[in-house]
């Protein structure tokens, strides 16, 4: 169901509305949608945008461009909620308040081995093994790692060098590890240290601590002194971590979010703790917020972070939730465990929001000082080639970076990059593997990928960028110029980079597509700073995705001579672990997982991926 602007009879159109939930997208003229929300009640939601009330600066823009509205019932609004993000993840709307989707959180793993391996671990979870998590980044899962090492001893070592052990490595020397490699430990008593390390992670804590002294009691009276030693050390180790616990709280695991808005952006700090281990903290820095409160940057938050994994038992907010915001479908679902939501903390737990505040006061200070210098920069680019200064067109100033990598001719890959309000946008990358060419003739890979990538713009597909920065010199700039004149576009928007005497950052010279002599800025030029990390970006992203597409041509050649691996086998492979990089990061056991692959032919592979 949708209205038009052709025949745009608001009243009506609102009548007909469902009193049901369901999601809505605003579209403006041209069809490109602004923006996407959920609601319980789609009439008196999508009413709610054209009454006379005040909306934020940020809304009353977008619904002054409105044209059309579409909108999808459904029948929960859980369901609403899952659509949205959906479509708010595809479609990146202009309007909506948006965090990057990084979901992917680092967890510690405990193998589901006769003797369980613990690592750090990324990735999609399964039931073979046991994970603890997830943690805010990759040093708290190492912190913890390296506890688990200390008090239980646990093996942290790959399944082939666990398999292929003569004699105890240097961990077992430094008392880190009990070497269940060589049977310096029997899988009875190396399952006890497993079993008692996960109830640790657990927040069992205090169990854990009376279970080890009971031990050392015991073996006290035995007369077996040395075992009773090493569980004394063991004692004094765990204890020393639970003083510093105790500080931390209950075993609960709590999400703590603080929300800080000012200076026209916004930065949601999430502490995590899990086990009654305080893990540490992230910020997340969403885009499209103007004028909006912290309140609704927070309902934003909780609807796409919680999307995928659902939230702890508790979590600890520093705004409260109107009762109306839907943000509660998340916290409290129609179906299963519902979610203890504080605002109001008290004790330790008012402590951690204190400290997730002050975080989050912090990192948005350091942003706000970064876009502020980035806004100089972008203000100074314009200034240097003419362009519009306005506040607003410099906020929609778009900046498109070409660049050629390859190794003597060889995966020769283009990329794209985008310069965007103010600031990189990495989800908007491209790369383009160029085909067809003489290795090693960079005209014609230029030429390729202006092409591929602007004949679209030509046909009316989406409009051309503000400035368009080709990494080379007069012969790169004349062959984007030959392109934007056959596909008949403006070619004063390409701008060449040319490297200056002995290829020193501050030497470029700009060099235009038009009759305006060369440009050089100078050192201190703000504005060749920018252009020099636009430049040094794709470059970067070249570089990387030529060396990828380097190895995996090299690799696939490798994994094609090994003797036993064909396509079936190959393709279970590469569909298992995700890419060839997977399959060579892959353990020997991890590969024999693999259906149609024995563990012969798994060392096989192993060993020749190495």
């Amino acid at each position: 169901m949708s209205a038009t602007s052709d025949s745009f009879d608001l009243k009506a159109f609102l009548a007909q509305l469902p009193e049901l939930p369901g999601v809505y997208r605003h579209l403006d003229a041209e069809g490109t949608v602004l923006y996407v929300g959920k609601a319980r009640n789609l009439k008196r939601r999508v009413s709610s945008y054209f009454q006379r009330t005040p909306h934020s600066p940020r809304i009353a823009h977008m619904v002054a461009r409105v044209a059309r509205v579409e909108i999808t019932v459904t029948s929960t609004e859980a369901e609403a909620l899952l659509l949205e993000n959906n479509l708010i993840k595809s479609l990146a709307p202009r309007y909506n308040i948006l965090f990057r989707d990084d979901k992917s959180y680092p967890y510690l793993r405990v193998s589901g081995h006769e003797f369980p391996r613990i690592s750090y671990y990324r990735g999609a979870t399964d039931r073979k093994h046991q994970y603890f998590g997830p943690y805010p980044n990759a040093g708290a899962v190492r912190e913890s790692i390296q506890i688990l090492q200390k008090i239980f001893l646990l093996r942290t070592c790959d399944d082939t060098v666990f398999a292929h052990r003569s004699r105890p490595c240097l961990l077992y020397q430094i008392q880190r590890c009990s070497a269940p490699c060589v049977d310096h430990i029997d899988a009875e008593a190396y399952g006890q240290d497993v079993q008692r390390a996960t109830r640790f992670l657990q927040g069992q804590t205090d169990e854990v601590m009376n279970e080890i002294e009971a031990r050392m009691l015991q073996a006290s009276e035995a007369l077996d002194f040395e075992t009773a030693a090493m569980l004394r050390d063991q004692m004094q180790a765990l204890a020393t971590v639970l003083q510093k616990q105790t500080m931390e709280g209950t075993g609960e695991d709590t999400d703590v979010i603080a929300v800080v808005v000012a200076g026209g952006k916004a930065c949601v700090n999430l502490a995590m703790v899990r086990g009654g281990r305080h893990l540490g903290d992230k910020a997340f820095f969403p885009t499209h917020v103007d004028g909006d409160t912290a309140v609704d940057v927070l309902e934003a938050f909780l609807a796409q972070h919680y999307q995928d994994a659902p939230p702890p038992p508790v979590v600890v907010l520093s705004e409260a939730l109107p009762k109306s915001s839907e943000a509660w479908v998340v916290l409290q679902p129609a179906e299963g465990p519902r979610v203890r939501c504080l605002t109001q903390p008290q004790g330790v737990r008012r402590q951690w929001l204190e400290q997730a505040m002050q975080n989050a006061q912090l990192a948005l200070s350091r942003a706000l000082a970064e876009s502020s210098s980035a806004q100089a920069r972008t203000r100074a680019l314009a200034e240097a080639l003419g362009l519009d200064q306005s506040a607003e067109a410099l906020a929609e100033l778009r900046i498109e970076c070409f660049d050629i990598s390859h190794t003597a001719g060889e995966a020769a890959q283009a990329s794209n990059v985008v310069y965007h309000n103010h600031a990189m946008q990495p989800r908007e990358y491209r790369r383009y593997n160029i085909r067809d060419i003489t290795p090693g003739d960079d005209y014609a890979a230029m030429r390729q990928v202006l092409r591929r990538r602007f004949e679209r713009a030509a046909q009316g597909g989406y409009p051309l960028p503000d400035l368009v920065l080709i990494d080379g010199g007069k012969g790169q700039v004349s062959v984007a110029r030959e392109v934007f004149v056959d596909l008949g576009l403006d070619p004063t928007v390409l701008v060449g980079v040319a490297k200056g005497e002995g290829r020193k950052v501050g030497l470029e010279t700009l060099i235009f597509a038009d009759d305006r002599p060369p440009l050089s800025l100078g050192r201190d030029s703000a504005a060749l700073m920018l252009i020099a990390q636009i430049r040094d970006e794709a470059h970067r992203f070249a570089i990387t995705g030529m060396r990828a597409r380097r190895a995996k041509t090299r690799n696939v050649s490798r994994l094609e001579d090994i003797e036993g691996v064909g396509p079936k086998r190959r393709q279970r492979l590469l569909a298992r672990f995700g890419g060839l990089r997977g399959v060579a990061a892959a353990s020997v056991a991890e590969l024999a997982e693999v259906e149609g692959i024995s563990y012969e032919l798994a060392d096989r592979i192993y060993r020749a991926l190495h």
